[in-house]
C-alpha cells in the first residue's frame, strides 16, 4: 500500500467508526428542517424535488400521473388485439397528464421513426471498445456520442431566450428516445451475437421493434417488452437515475449529457444493476443446492446469505413498505405465459419464504420484493440469458420517465440544484451548541 493510501486509511477508517457512533447517539438532533440521521442516511424521505411525472407511495407503489400500474395496464392504448400497454402512451401520459388515444400513440411512433437515423460515428465509437466492455459502459458512451446532434446545445451556443429552452429540449428528447433502442440493440448484437445486426422495422411499435432488433421476434416477447418498458419507466424524482438527470440537467446540460450521467448511476448495484444480481444469486443457489430447491433449502440459503454479511438481491426498497406492484405485474404476466417455468417458480418460492426471514432480522424496514426480483426470470424464459445486458433494458425504459421529467424542468424554468453540505466538525459543533442550549 502506498504511503498516501496508508495515511488515508489511518485517518478515514477510525473516523468512519466515530461518525457511526455519533449518528447513533445524536441522530434525532434537528438541523434546520432535517436531522443528523437524515444527513448521514442518504436524505431519505426529505422533500426537496419537484417531479410532475410520477409519485411513489410507500404502500400503493408508483402512480404515473395518478394512475397505478394495474390501471395503466387496463387504460393505456394497446396494439390491436394486444394485452399490454404501449410505452409511447405512457410517455404521452407523463408529458401531458392525460390518457392518450391510440391515434396519439401512432403519431408518436411516426415522429420517432422519422428521427431514428443513428450517426455512423456512434457505432464507430462502440466498435472501438473491447468486446468485453460492460454493456452499460457501452450504453453511456454511445449516448454521449449521440450528443453531437443536440439541437439544444447548438441553439444555446447561438443564444436563445430561456423561455424557449423547452422547445429545443423537446427536439432532443424525442430524437434521443427514437435512437436509443437502436443503439442498445447494436450493443447487444455486437457483444453477444458476433456483430450480426438486425435492421429496424418502422412498422412495429417502439417496444416490439426493440425486441425485433435484439433478435426476439416472438409475439409473447413483444408483449413482455411492452410491459417491461412501461413498468421501469419512472419512479418519481428521488431515485438515482431520475435525480441525476434532474441534477445534471439543472446546469442546462442538454438531454444527451443528462441522460448519459443518469445511466452511470443506473449501472450501480444498489440501483439498476440489481436485476442482474438477482439472477446471479439464484444461479449460485442452484449450483450449491440443486436446480429445483424446495422452500426449506431456499430459506437455509437466505439465512446463509445474511450470515455472510450479504444482501438478498431483489428484496427491500428505500420507500416501499409492501410488495412492489411492478413485481406483481410481472408475476401476473408469468402466470399467464409461463406458469410451469422452473426459474419462475423458484422466484415465487423465494417470495413465500424470504419476507418473514428478512423481517425477523429486525434490521430491514421493507422485507418485500421489488421490481428486480422477477424481471430476470421472465427474460430467461425466452432465452434472453445475457443478464449483464438487463440493466440496458432498464435504461431504455427509464429514458421515457427521466426525459419527460427533464422537459418539464425546462418548461417550468427550475433552477440550478445546489443543496448545502457541511463538515463533520460543523456537525459536532452544532449538535454541542444545541444540547448546551436545551
Amino acid at each position: 500500500m502506498s504511503n498516501l493510501k496508508t495515511k488515508f486509511a489511518e485517518k478515514a477508517l477510525p473516523l468512519a467508526v466515530e461518525i457511526r457512533n455519533f449518528v447513533k447517539e445524536n441522530g434525532d438532533v434537528i438541523l434546520g428542517n432535517c436531522t443528523v440521521e437524515d444527513v448521514y442516511h442518504g436524505q431519505k424521505g426529505i422533500i426537496g424535488l419537484l417531479t410532475e411525472t410520477s409519485l411513489l407511495d410507500s404502500n400503493e407503489g408508483i402512480r404515473f400521473r395518478g394512475y397505478t400500474i394495474p390501471e395503466l395496464r387496463e387504460l393505456l392504448p394497446k396494439v390491436p388485439g394486444g394485452t399490454e400497454p404501449l410505452p409511447e402512451g405512457l410517455f404521452y401520459l407523463m408529458l401531458i397528464g392525460e390518457l392518450p388515444t391510440y391515434e396519439d400513440v401512432l403519431d408518436i411512433q411516426a415522429n420517432w421513426a422519422a428521427r431514428a437515423n443513428v450517426p455512423a460515428h456512434v457505432f464507430a465509437a462502440l466498435d472501438a471498445m473491447p468486446i468485453t466492455t460492460h454493456p452499460m459502459t457501452q450504453f453511456a458512451i454511445a449516448i454521449n456520442a449521440l450528443q453531437t446532434d443536440s439541437v439544444f446545445a447548438k441553439a444555446y451556443k447561438e443564444g436563445i431566450n430561456k423561455k424557449d429552452y423547452w422547445d429545443y429540449t423537446y427536439e432532443d428528447v424525442c430524437t434521443l428516445l427514437a435512437r436509443i433502442p437502436i443503439v442498445a440493440a447494436y450493443i447487444y448484437r455486437r457483444t453477444y451475437k458476433n456483430n450480426d445486426h438486425i435492421a429496424s422495422d418502422p412498422k412495429l411499435d417502439w417496444a416490439a421493434n426493440f425486441a425485433h432488433m435484439l433478435g426476439y421476434d416472438q409475439n409473447e416477447f413483444y408483449k413482455l417488452m411492452r410491459l417491461y418498458l412501461v413498468i421501469h419507466a419512472d419512479h418519481e424524482g428521488g431515485n438515482v437515475s431520475a435525480h441525476t438527470t434532474h441534477l445534471v440537467g439543472s446546469t442546462l446540460a442538454d438531454p444527451y449529457l443528462s441522460f448519459a450521467a443518469s445511466m452511470n448511476g443506473l449501472a450501480g448495484p444498489l440501483h439498476g444493476l440489481a436485476n442482474q444480481e438477482v439472477v446471479r444469486w439464484i444461479k449460485d443457489m442452484q449450483q450449491e443446492i440443486g436446480e429445483d430447491p424446495n422452500e426449506e433449502q431456499i430459506a437455509s440459503y437466505i439465512q446463509q446469505t445474511l450470515t455472510n454479511g450479504k444482501v438478498v438481491p431483489g428484496y427491500g426498497h428505500a420507500v416501499l413498505r409492501k410488495t412492489d406492484p411492478r413485481f406483481t405485474a410481472q408475476q401476473e404476466f408469468a402466470k399467464t405465459y409461463m406458469p410451469d417455468d422452473k426459474l419462475v417458480n423458484i422466484v415465487w418460492k423465494i417470495y413465500k419464504v424470504a419476507p418473514p426471514i428478512l423481517e425477523n432480522t429486525g434490521k430491514i424496514k421493507n422485507p418485500w420484493p421489488n421490481v428486480d426480483a422477477h424481471s430476470g426470470a421472465l427474460l430467461l424464459h425466452y432465452g434472453f440469458a445475457e443478464y449483464e445486458f438487463y440493466t440496458v433494458l432498464f435504461g431504455v425504459s427509464r429514458a421515457l420517465g427521466v426525459m419527460a421529467s427533464l422537459l418539464w424542468d425546462r418548461a417550468l424554468g427550475l433552477p440550478l440544484e445546489r443543496p448545502k453540505s457541511v463538515t463533520y466538525e460543523w456537525l459536532k459543533a452544532t449538535v454541542a451548541s444545541k444540547k448546551a442550549n436545551v
